[in-house]
């Protein structure tokens, strides 16, 4: 496949519970004193088992200095795009420009809740329309000088004041694993993630391709899409260092072998833990896989023309 050759990014998505309400804000801390790049958070809104991921992002922002936040992935039936427009530019001002945007249209099997909380009850067809109109939504709050005005099938504006405006030029990821959202997201999106659990990393290639064609078809460049993944794995010092070990089930070496095979690869750039709640994880992966992972690719990158 591709190697897209943006620059490399680590990070962890936290999922933190409500009994413990200051664990994210430590382990955010520690994601920015250990080097990593991006701290990201769930989006439940129907579970009062989790805290609310915005306001802990904002929270996040202000313990930190130096690392971007992100929702993976913000609620979009829960959350109406106008009221995500400021909340994510707001967010952005106050971290200086450290803020990005992950976007999703709810997970089909939690329509129920969605539902008993006053959300829209869509299918899949309706959600991936939702979807595209709040993305065209955000941005034009986001940059237009005039009102905005919007008739669609899920929202509608009548000439609503746009901003705040974000400090820099504010990024858009969308989560997705079928084929009619993965081409929306090569038509109008900044970003992808899916979850290596959901979507293991034979089956890459296929949605990559999916995601070019329609970035092509819409007049844009397959480069223009950042590659996520939210990775789930252990480290076993038991476990060989071949590949035949499974997907990040093993040491270090084994975890910098595969993640560089990704971004050379796949053309993932973008390196999330999945559900880390452990310190020493935490730990190992910044000091022990991502300075190694970037090593080797920025080698192999310096091989291979452009």
């Amino acid at each position: 496949m591709t190697d897209y050759r943006h620059d490399l990014m680590f990070g962890a998505l936290l999922e933190p519970p409500a009994g413990r309400p200051q664990d994210v804000l430590v382990l955010a801390e520690l994601m920015e004193a250990v080097g990593l790049d991006v701290v990201t958070l769930s989006d439940h809104p129907y579970w009062p088992e989790r805290l609310d991921t915005m306001a802990l992002l904002a929270a996040i922002v202000a313990r930190t200095e130096r690392i971007t936040v992100m929702p993976n992935m913000a609620n979009l039936p829960l959350r109406p795009p106008t009221v995500l427009a400021r909340t994510a530019a707001t967010l952005d001002i106050l971290g200086e420009g450290r803020f990005e945007l992950g976007l999703a249209t709810g997970a089909q099997q939690m329509w129920d809740l969605i539902v008993a909380e006053d959300g829209p009850k869509r299918d899949a067809g309706q959600s991936v329309e939702a979807l595209e109109e709040a993305v065209r939504i955000i941005r034009a709050l986001w940059a237009s000088d005039d009102a905005v005005s919007f008739d669609g099938t899920h929202y509608r504006l009548a000439g609503v004041k746009p901003g705040p405006r974000p400090v820099h030029d504010l990024a858009i990821w969308l989560g997705a694993y079928q084929p009619r959202m993965l081409r929306l997201v090569g038509g109008i999106g900044d970003g992808w993630v899916p979850s290596s659990p959901y979507l293991p990393p034979e089956h890459l290639p296929a949605a990559n391709q999916v995601i070019d064609d329609a970035a092509l078809a819409a007049g844009r460049s397959p480069r223009a899409v950042r590659r996520g993944y939210n990775i789930e794995g252990r480290f076993a010092s038991d476990a060989g260092s071949g590949s035949d070990s499974g997907f990040l089930n093993g040491p270090p070496g084994l975890w910098v072998e595969q993640l560089a095979d990704l971004a050379l690869t796949h053309g993932i750039s973008a390196f999330f833990l999945y559900r880390a709640e452990s310190p020493d994880l935490i730990r190992r992966f910044a000091e022990e896989v991502a300075p190694a992972v970037r090593e080797k690719v920025a080698r192999e990158r310096g091989n291979t023309a452009e």
